[in-house]
């Protein structure tokens, strides 16, 4: 019988679940040409003020440093 899943188990999930995105948006990024370090600095440094009708222009198909 299989153990009860523990916070370790949780932590790991939600773990590669955040790594699972950030490999996404590299491979996004590469297809489009883009430097992934660069595209995210750029996206981290505005996405605050940014507004969120205009979210898409955030993507990596519509970035534009």
């Amino acid at each position: 019988m299989p153990s009860p899943p523990s916070r370790t188990d949780e932590a790991d999930d939600a773990g590669a679940e955040r790594a699972a995105i950030i490999y996404s948006l590299v491979a996004t990024c590469k297809l489009h040409h883009i430097d992934p370090f660069a595209y995210l600095r750029d996206v981290l440094d505005r996405v605050s003020t940014h507004p969120a009708s205009r979210i898409a222009e955030l993507t990596p198909s519509d970035w534009k440093s």
